[in-house]
């Protein structure tokens, strides 16, 4: 029964916990004055996520007429008023996460639209939902006094490994017998390599394993579990880097 309700409440999207963990995690890594204000964001920033899924999830459901939606209301306002309760404060003491906030309303409007239509699997949604999540390392590391001169390479990095798992997963799962998938998301981890040495030759290394599995993985009977795993060992791996590299 608690397996049921944790389900019903909490998204079951591994590779989504994971792009928005790491990005704000290496952002308060690499920060010089990490505090409790990063506790407290982090818990608003996981709390704002899970109630904008939900929000989503009943859209999607309620302009098709299925009384499911409904199964969505509860948790949409919990969370809601939970992220409230965390967000506002930090918001008070310090007003420049508002306009921050702010920047991700075109890329949530745009996963918002996709949920609509019933197309939260497209190529453009993913990689919309990216951005917004690997922003959030400039946020954190802001906040703990390490302004975006310094912050900007990891955000970049972030943004290269997670934009290229939007491609390489499909080729994994719903696009595995696709040629035009696999060379793309090969092109795209060979581009990422080489703009992530440029950013720090430490960061190659990490890269260069990326890419090996773009290239070697698709068509290989790995399962869903697999390739969750794996992503994150790969998540990690850059999590563990960045702040060795910047």
């Amino acid at each position: 029964m608690a397996t049921k309700t944790r389900r019903t409440w909490l998204p079951d999207e591994h590779g989504a916990w994971a792009m928005l963990t790491v990005p704000f995690l290496a952002g308060t890594l690499l920060a010089p004055r990490p505090g409790w204000a990063h506790a407290l964001l982090f818990a608003a920033w996981l709390l704002g996520y899970v109630a904008v899924f939900h929000g989503r999830q009943w859209l999607r459901l309620h302009a098709r007429g299925l009384r499911s939606a409904a199964r969505h209301a509860l948790p949409a306002v919990v969370f809601g008023a939970a992220f409230a309760v965390a967000g506002v404060p930090l918001a008070v003491l310090h007003p420049w996460l508002v306009p921050a906030a702010l920047l991700a309303a075109p890329f949530v409007a745009v996963n918002t639209y996709f949920a609509w239509r019933g197309r939260e699997r497209a190529l453009r949604n993913g990689l919309a939902a990216v951005v917004p999540a690997c922003g959030m390392l400039l946020v954190a590391a802001h906040l703990g006094g390490l302004g975006p001169a310094g912050s900007w390479p990891g955000g970049v990095a972030c943004l290269l490994y997670f934009a290229g798992t939007v491609p390489y997963v499909k080729t994994m799962i719903r696009e595995r017998n696709s040629r035009a998938y696999r060379a793309g998301s090969a092109a795209y981890h060979a581009a990422a390599l080489a703009v992530a040495a440029l950013l720090s030759p430490w960061l190659a290394i990490p890269f260069a394993a990326y890419l090996t599995r773009a290239l070697t993985l698709p068509g290989r009977a790995l399962r869903p579990p697999a390739v969750g795993a794996l992503e994150l060992a790969c998540s990690t791996a850059l999590l563990v880097t960045l702040p060795l590299s910047l």
